[in-house]
């Protein structure tokens, strides 16, 4: 089979979206290529091993690569996905050079391809994501193995906002709690969830795809029978409270639904929000504190902020 390889030429702050705008096309996957990678000082917390090759990254911004099938309505798809993209600029986001560039590659090269990007990598205390085809052996006898498949699409579970999700899950979520994870995308916050013992956890997405790989993970982690996941929105869907709400979405999305979070999250429990560009914290902050929530906690990992809020007992 053939592939089409789409290639956006963006921002760093532009990832989220553009990522979720190629996925709701139909792109069975996105690899994220961005220049800052290769400067950026890191701290060796948990052991991680990087070794990266200039050659596979931009020399400035990032570049945000998709795959879909060669079929006759590709030319329709790709001009829907600029428009798409496009459209970002009314909710103030900064889209870069925005250049489009669209390649045909062999469905062997563009499996192979996924593999290159994708190695075990510790993101917090305990959890480590790992690719399905690796053979990875726990270093500690606390430590949480999350399995994704990057191929199936939404990534690899380690951009900064998804890595501070589960850290704040990690201080947050105690056994037998009733977590809600609100646009679960690829499911990794929920099963990282479980894994920490919550009772139930329920994963909710607009997007059909997303529900499916989502399902398709809980099963590989095995935590199906704590995790639901469901095609919905928070209103519909949810009519329990639970003790941990989290949402790793656009910070303008965040902000239009502040009080119906609270209205789910227990007293005392915990509210995380993710996905908020560093520009955007204090406009998210006060959308939080403006429903009734209080600021506990204020994450930051390159330009991105995740908050952990707490509603008052």
């Amino acid at each position: 089979m053939k592939w089409s390889e789409l290639s956006i030429h963006t921002t760093n702050e532009a990832i989220e979206a553009v990522s979720n705008i190629m996925h709701e096309a139909g792109a069975s996957g996105v690899v994220i290529e961005d220049s800052e990678d290769l400067t950026k000082a890191r701290e060796d917390r948990f052991g991680e091993i990087y070794s990266l090759d200039p050659e596979d990254f931009p020399v400035d911004g990032v570049i945000l690569k998709a795959y879909l099938p060669v079929n006759s309505f590709l030319g329709e798809t790709v001009e829907a996905i600029k428009l798409a993209i496009n459209n970002l600029v009314a909710f103030d986001i900064n889209l870069g050079k925005n250049e489009v560039t669209v390649s045909e590659v062999n469905e062997e090269e563009w499996a192979t391809a996924w593999k290159k990007y994708y190695h075990p990598v510790k993101i917090s205390k305990r959890f480590t994501i790992v690719p399905t085809w690796e053979t990875y052996n726990p270093v500690s006898s606390d430590e949480l193995i999350i399995e994704l498949d990057p191929g199936m699409a939404f990534g690899t579970g380690t951009h900064p906002t998804t890595v501070m999700s589960l850290q704040a899950l990690e201080k947050t979520v105690r056994p037998n709690d009733r977590v809600i994870d609100i646009g679960t995308g690829s499911g990794v916050l929920a099963i990282g969830a479980a894994l920490l013992s919550a009772k139930k956890v329920y994963a909710l997405d607009l997007d059909e795809i997303a529900v499916r790989v989502a399902k398709i993970n809980v099963k590989l982690n095995k935590v199906q029978d704590i995790v639901t996941v469901e095609e919905g929105n928070l209103v519909d869907k949810i009519d329990q409270p639970g003790d941990v709400v989290v949402a790793n979405i656009l910070a303008e999305v965040i902000m239009s639904f502040t009080d119906d979070a609270y209205n789910i999250v227990k007293p005392g429990g915990r509210y995380i929000t993710s996905g908020i560009i560093a520009a955007k914290k204090n406009d998210v902050k006060a959308a939080l504190e403006a429903s009734g929530f209080a600021i506990e906690d204020v994450m930051m990992m390159e330009d991105w902020v995740t908050i952990i809020s707490k509603k008052p007992e």
